[in-house]
């Protein structure tokens, strides 16, 4: 491995042998890229099949000849992949996250929600029928009891009207009700639709933003480290490399490096500076807000089933509502009436006391408020799946924020590797530099 690394950090390779090994070095290399390119652009980033395979094919060839041929693009390349572990790296696991949350559970909220308002549709028309069908009752009471108030006036002899039935209006058409509350539903349906369509491609957009916009960053970031680390001497130049130390031994100075231990790093040390654990908990304090924001929405996938089912549940329990119509009518001969507004004198009926006409009935109904010929759509559980994937997401993406200064330090170890001659200059830089502050101290 170590020979394979010398031949693929060389500026030039000194025989065939290297070229070969170079090459494929190279090639392997861009296969694993370009699989993984095809893999997010299609998978992820939910682009055709046939537009994923040209650009990762397109994007492979560029990087092989790339590698192949530029020595300090193979090195701002290799920088990348640590940088992965850094927060660009985890800007693009956070979208994601944010993908998978968004075209899994944001249409399962949606279904759940719709099959609330079938649920409320189912109810309302079924109890509108229930209660139309219910004027049929009043339409054969007020017949009945106009009938029993006709024979009572038919059998006194005074001036009575023509028809002493009662004119009560039904509506017999329901069918004007019933496509009003369907055109309503189908609005309903197409309003959350088109919701959903508008959230699934606002996400996607800005998805496929975010992704280009951090693989731009990921390797403007590489480079301009690698631009730094060429020009300036100064530039993340506090570490204890084994050039620093063979230095310090050869000037019999070994003192100085135990002297600045505090001061200066090993790459390779797990001991982390005050401000590099300071960055790191901030870093856990948004990862843990991205984290909260992505649970409301789980919560809310589980609240809006849970909702959804007791509602079907419900609806189909519902038992009917009796409705009693008792009518009760007497009519005696002590009852006066009264022939003319305009006169005073009241007629009294004969036999004062004895009853002519009693009518006592009871009408009964049944309210309904679901039927099982509704149309509802059965509530959909949440996945635990996508939880789960979530939740290992997020446990590599805290995983990266204590990573992301080791990431750093690699970094370094790389581009040393690659420019063995400026990493000498960078080593004995640093060695003046604790020598001046060794002396003034």
């Amino acid at each position: 491995i170590a020979d394979l690394w010398s031949v693929y950090s060389k500026p030039v390779p000194a025989n065939g042998r290297e070229l070969w090994a170079l090459f494929l070095q190279c090639f392997c290399v861009t296969v694993v890229v370009g699989g993984l390119f095809y893999n997010w652009m299609f998978a992820s980033l939910e682009y055709s099949w046939h537009l994923s395979i040209a650009m990762a094919v397109s994007f492979s060839l560029l990087l092989l000849l790339t590698l192949f041929l530029v020595h300090p693009a193979r090195c701002a390349f290799s920088i990348i992949m640590p940088t992965l572990g850094t927060k660009q790296g985890r800007k693009l696991l956070l979208s994601t996250c944010i993908m998978i949350v968004v075209v899994n559970i944001t249409p399962n909220i949606i279904s759940n929600i719709k099959t609330i308002l079938q649920v409320i549709q189912c109810i309302c028309k079924t109890s509108s029928e229930s209660l139309l069908n219910s004027t049929a009752l009043l339409d054969t009471a007020s017949w009945e009891f106009g009938e029993a108030i006709q024979e009572t006036i038919n059998s006194i002899n005074i001036h009575r009207p023509m028809n002493g039935h009662f004119q009560f209006s039904l509506l017999k058409n329901n069918s004007f009700i019933y496509e009003q509350m369907h055109l309503a539903g189908e609005k309903i349906g197409k309003d959350f639709i088109a919701v959903e369509v508008l959230i699934k491609d606002s996400v996607r957009v800005g998805n496929k933003l975010v992704a280009g916009f951090s693989m731009l960053y990921l390797c403007f970031e590489s480079t301009w480290y690698l631009k730094n680390y060429l020009t300036n001497l100064c530039f993340d130049n506090f570490y204890i490399t084994k050039k620093l130390e063979r230095l310090a031994v050869d000037r019999k100075a070994s003192q100085l490096l135990l002297g600045s231990s505090k001061n200066l790093f090993r790459p390779t040390g797990l001991r982390l500076s005050r401000e590099e654990v300071m960055l790191c908990l901030v870093q856990v304090m948004l990862l843990t807000m991205a984290l909260v924001l992505m649970l409301v929405v789980v919560a809310m996938d589980h609240f809006a089933f849970s909702m959804a089912d007791t509602a079907v549940r419900k609806a189909a329990e519902f038992s009917m509502v009796p409705v009693s119509l008792s009518i009760r009518y007497s009519v005696s001969s002590g009852a006066k009436v009264e022939i003319l507004p305009f006169l005073s004198k009241l007629i009294w009926l004969p036999h004062k006391g004895s009853p002519l006409q009693d009518f006592e009935r009871n009408y009964h109904h049944y309210l309904t408020f679901s039927s099982a010929h509704c149309r509802i759509t059965p509530p959909t559980p949440p996945n635990p799946s996508v939880l789960l994937v979530v939740g290992l997401l997020f446990c590599i993406l805290y995983i990266t924020v204590f990573l992301e200064t080791y990431a750093h330090r690699l970094c370094r170890k790389i581009a040393g590797s690659f420019f063995e001659s400026w990493e000498e200059k960078r080593a004995l830089y640093l060695y003046k530099k604790l020598s001046r502050k060794h002396k003034e101290e």
